[in-house]
C-alpha cells in the first residue's frame, strides 16, 4: 500500500543529472502531508525492535524524513554533510561514485563510540554515498543499526554492497 503510494507520487526526471539516467524526484511527494506522515509511520513500524542511539541522514535529502524519525523515536539526529559545511572538528571520508567522486563529513561530537546509528537517506541507488556514511560511522567507533530510505533502485543491486556492514536494509518502494 505504502509503496504504491509513493510510487504515484514519484516523478521520473530523465536524463539528469547526466544522460541515460533517470532521476528519481521525490519533491511531490512533499507536497502530500498525509503521504509524509505515513511514511514516518512505516519506518517507525519497520524499526520498533531494532536498537538506535542516532539517526545518521545523508545530505539533504536524507535530513527531510531522517529528522522526523529521529524526533519520533525520540533520538538524536544526526547530520552527513557535504566537505566543507560543518563549523566544528570533523571526520571526513572520500568515496567514489558513479559519475565522480565526493568527499562526506561528521562532526567528531556526533555520536559516542559504541552507540548504535541508523542511516537514512531519501534513495538507495548504487549505495555509494550509504557505505561511505557506514564506514565513517565505524571509524568513529559507531555501531551501524540498518539503514533506511524511501526509494531503491533494486535493479543496481546495491543492497548487496550494504549487505556485508548491516543487513537490516529498508526500502520502502523499490524499482
Amino acid at each position: 500500500m505504502i509503496e504504491q503510494q509513493i510510487k504515484s507520487a514519484i516523478r521520473d526526471i530523465p536524463d539528469f543529472p547526466k544522460p541515460g539516467i533517470i532521476f528519481k524526484d521525490i519533491t511531490p511527494l512533499l507536497k502530500e502531508p498525509g503521504l509524509c506522515i505515513k511514511i514516518v509511520d512505516a519506518f517507525e513500524q519497520q524499526l520498533k525492535n531494532v536498537k538506535i542511539d542516532a539517526i545518521a541522514g545523508i545530505e539533504s535529502r536524507g535530513f527531510l524524513f531522517g529528522l522526523t524519525l529521529a524526533t519520533r523515536l525520540g533520538v538524536p539526529f544526526v547530520p552527513v554533510r557535504k566537505a566543507g559545511k560543518l563549523p566544528f572538528t570533523i571526520k571526513q571520508k572520500a568515496y567514489n561514485l558513479e559519475y565522480g567522486t565526493a568527499t562526506i563529513e561528521l562532526h567528531t561530537d556526533a555520536f559516542e563510540p559504541g552507540q548504535h546509528i541508523l542511516i537514512h537517506d531519501d534513495l538507495l541507488a548504487t549505495g555509494g554515498t550509504a557505505l561511505a556514511a557506514s564506514e565513517l560511522i565505524q571509524e568513529m567507533g559507531g555501531i551501524v543499526a540498518g539503514f533506511s530510505f524511501v526509494v531503491g533502485l533494486g535493479f543496481l543491486n546495491s543492497r548487496e554492497r550494504l549487505a556485508p556492514v548491516c543487513d537490516n536494509i529498508i526500502v520502502l518502494a523499490d524499482y
